[in-house]
């Protein structure tokens, strides 16, 4: 069995130092300071905290063990130090397998000191490059010649800081070794001399160049090289007195062993070719740390940079540093990683806000303000021949972390911005504020019903019939009518009263527009509002008026609204390729986080539909905004949806109506109970409480519908309530349940129809052979992961619109 140790709790594996800090927080005394291993140096010791007294399951925490040694079964890493943390404390700090092997076992201690490797692009570079913003010394949106005139060569000119810091910059991910040969001088003449290979802000380049340049960058704005300025800004005033660049002797002698140069193990020497001929400082790589360092730097950020009294950062600084900036192909934060091609040692369940880093050595590190978690994986995998591999083990941890919560904590963070000061705009409010000119001069036909308003309550059929210079010829409507209050299987063409135009029905005999309908039209205009999930009919009647805008040669515009679910999670399974739909026109996930300009762009890309397609944008907008946040009137979009709540859960509790299952139709509260007359509603509450889904909590109910599945029978089920909304992950919730009707009620439930909305035979497979919630929940996360990749080249909008 590989060794482990806790650095509380098995105190045979510590050294003196931090034996004293065990023995006082043994004796439920909490030091600030203990002696370090260099003479004069205090050591700052961050609250250790129960997982539950932190809000945090310990047996999910247990979990992580069983991973990490798998991973050392497996050869993926010698040995690892695991610690995770939430703003008030650390909750979980283990050591794990060796920290050398070759030649001799030598196990790894919770204290060991790390190469840390590209972690040090954020936590030394990007936080000093931060501070020097915060300063005004630096302006992220200026070019780098503004501060290195040497750097404008060779089509460097317009590159600016920002898109160094967000590997933008289309520089070369590493220039050649022998250009550092010649020592420092000559290494930054030759990265000056360098060429893009793309165009800067085209492509997502990955550069430890970037990171290099950065260094440099600190050292001409302040006279100190990065290590010397993030020592006394950063590592000093937080009293992380075991980080920075070449350690010394009593650090080095506690390194975990890297690989060997000139047939030399490294211990405590930079394992990176280029930061070591850079003399061991460098932007890009360089840095030692240990995890109890780093908890100090994660609890900081939490705390909205304030950490013992002393500020680093402030709020807003933080907010600019970590918030996501759209790249092609994902989004980065000033010198974080939050989702791109190599987020793949984030957890699943970090929320929108997280950020993080992974470093070459097997190192990475996450950090959720909205969980308040941090989650801190070090590693040698690079020991001793290279041939580890952890990124995906990181990933697991960060989501068992994750998973573990069951109480978000009052963190200090960055403000979030009131509602009451929204001011979003929806397409058609930007339309009519430009007087309709992108409409001008065109005979529309509207394709809308009662949710096509602006903020002021106003039709876009009122504003486009009387419109100047728009000739409003006909309209068009989706499921549930043009008034949205029609719940019938097949809807018959109509005349408006208000306007006297001929409504054309895209739900019924035809569900798209036809040759006859469209005539006289040479530009169809969708407005109508989403709810963000897959199997909801108005994304799907879009496309099928997207097909018959192609198919005639008409213009296409999307007049574009905010999904309500906000626009950062996706989730659930995807669609199969073959199954599509009306409840499921194409393969993306469940809920898909797209608007629905955003979902147009996809299919005309995907579907190779040849359409003429304009989306006017929404305003004011930030994805990890819900419906609430934007200062807009709610209206039904469709009966049975009839506020945010039920929205919310739609994309979960809606994959259970195909089966024997009410789900409140009939009811006041749809998508807000669920039961039937077999359930045992006490029974179903008590399972489901303790199953550990996030954010929700179930109450025994009875109710009887009065329309819809079980008219006028006594149903037993459960309510459903919301305890935390940013927690809770509607899908999840829904396969939680489905699991546990399975386990309860394997006879009365009936699955046949399960599939029907659910559209994925691997899931229904784990579902139906009751395989655990985490196992069900994992068949999903490739597909998620490829959709995220592909949704990535289509969105339009990010945090700062």
């Amino acid at each position: 069995m590989p060794v482990k140790f806790d650095i509380f709790y098995c105190i045979p594996s510590l050294n003196l130092r931090s034996m004293v800090a065990a023995i006082l927080l043994l004796a439920g005394i909490v030091p600030s300071a203990v002696q370090a291993d260099k003479p004069g140096e205090l050591i700052a010791v961050l609250p250790r905290l129960s997982p539950e007294r932190a809000g945090m399951d310990s047996e999910r925490l247990n979990v992580i063990a069983e991973v990490v040694e798998e991973g050392l079964r497996q050869e993926k890493m010698p040995g690892a130090v695991v610690l995770i943390g939430r703003s008030h404390g650390i909750v979980y700090h283990q050591a794990f397998g060796d920290r050398q092997i070759d030649p001799v076992e030598n196990p790894m201690l919770p204290d060991t000191v790390f190469d840390l490797a590209s972690l040090t692009k954020p936590i030394a570079t990007a936080t000093s490059v931060a501070i020097l913003m915060q300063r005004g010394i630096v302006d992220p949106d200026a070019t780098v010649a503004t501060y290195e005139p040497d750097f404008a060569q060779n089509g460097k000119e317009s590159i600016t800081v920002h898109q160094l810091l967000t590997h933008q910059s289309g520089l070369i991910p590493d220039n050649a070794i022998g250009d550092y040969a010649m020592g420092p001088d000559e290494a930054f003449r030759r990265i000056n001399a360098l060429k893009p290979i793309a165009e800067p802000g085209e492509r997502f380049i990955y550069s430890d160049v970037n990171f290099i340049m950065l260094g440099a960058l600190v050292k001409k704005l302040t006279g100190q090289n990065v290590h010397e300025f993030s020592q006394q800004n950063i590592f000093q005033p937080l009293r992380m007195v075991e980080t920075g660049y070449l350690p010394g002797e009593a650090l080095r002698a506690r390194a975990a062993v890297t690989e060997k140069r000139d047939d030399i193990w490294m211990q405590g020497d930079v394992h990176d070719p280029r930061a070591h001929l850079l003399g061991g400082i460098a932007g890009h790589a360089g840095l030692f740390s240990t995890a109890s360092d780093l908890a100090r730097y994660a609890t900081m950020m939490l705390r909205g940079g304030e950490l013992d009294g002393v500020r680093v950062m402030n709020p807003e600084t933080i907010n600019q540093m970590t918030r996501a900036y759209p790249v092609p192909g994902g989004f980065r934060g000033l010198g974080w990683d939050i989702r791109t091609g190599y987020s793949s040692n984030r957890g699943d369940l970090m929320s929108h806000r997280a950020f993080g880093h992974g470093g070459f050595t097997g190192t990475g590190i996450w950090i959720d303000p909205e969980r308040d978690l941090y989650v801190i994986f070090l590693s040698n995998r690079v020991h001793p021949n290279g041939k580890g591999s952890v990124n995906q083990l990181i990933g697991r941890v960060g989501t068992i972390a994750a998973a573990s919560i069951f109480q978000i904590s009052n963190v200090p963070t960055a403000p979030i911005r009131d509602a009451s000061h929204s001011n979003v705009l929806n397409g058609i409010d930007v339309l009519q504020r430009d007087g309709f000119q992108q409409l001008s001069g065109r005979k529309v036909g509207l394709i809308t019903n009662q949710t096509g308003i602006n903020r002021e309550g106003m039709t876009s059929v009122e504003l486009l019939h009387s419109a100047e210079n728009v000739a409003l010829v006909a309209l068009f409507s989706p499921e549930h009518g043009l008034q949205g209050k029609l719940d019938v299987s097949s809807i018959a063409d109509a005349v408006d009263e208000s306007t006297g135009l001929k409504v054309f029905s895209l739900y019924g005999d035809s569900r798209r527009p036809t040759a006859q309908s469209l005539q006289g039209i040479d530009t169809l205009v969708f407005d109508i509002q989403d709810i963000g999930c897959r199997f909801y009919t108005y994304p799907s009647t879009m496309g099928n008026a997207m097909k018959a805008a192609a198919e005639h040669g008409l213009r296409f515009v999307v007049l574009d609204r905010v999904n309500p679910l906000g626009g950062v999670v996706v989730d659930g399974p995807l669609l199969d390729k073959g199954s599509e739909s009306f409840v499921g026109y194409h393969t993306i996930p469940v809920q898909h986080g797209m608007t629905l300009g955003e979902y147009a762009l996809l299919l005309k890309t995907e579907l190779e539909i040849d359409v003429d397609l304009q989306v006017i944008k929404v305003e004011g907008w930030r994805r990890s905004e819900l419906f609430d946040r934007c200062g807009l009137t709610w209206i039904n979009p469709s009966p049975n949806m009839r506020n945010l709540n039920q929205a919310v859960l739609y994309p979960g509790i809606g994959l259970l109506e195909m089966t024997n299952i009410s789900v409140g139709r009939g009811t006041d509260t749809p998508f807000e109970v669920i039961g039937a007359p077999w359930i045992d509603g006490r029974k179903l509450a008590a399972h489901l409480n303790n199953s550990g889904l996030p954010g929700i909590r179930f109450v025994p109910t009875t109710f009887t519908p009065t329309a819809s599945k079980y008219q006028g029978e006594l149903c037993q089920g459960v309510s459903l309530i919301i305890t935390n909304r940013s927690q809770l992950r509607a899908v999840e919730t829904g396969v939680g349940i489905m699991l546990t009707l399975r386990s309860l009620f394997p006879e009365a439930w009936e699955t046949k129809n399960l599939n029907r909305l659910l559209c994925n035979q691997e899931v229904l497979t784990s579902v139906l052979n009751g395989a655990s919630l985490e196992a069900v929940t994992s068949t999903w996360k490739r597909g998620l992961n490829e959709f995220q990749n592909r949704r990535a080249r289509i969105l339009l909008y990010d945090e700062s619109n």
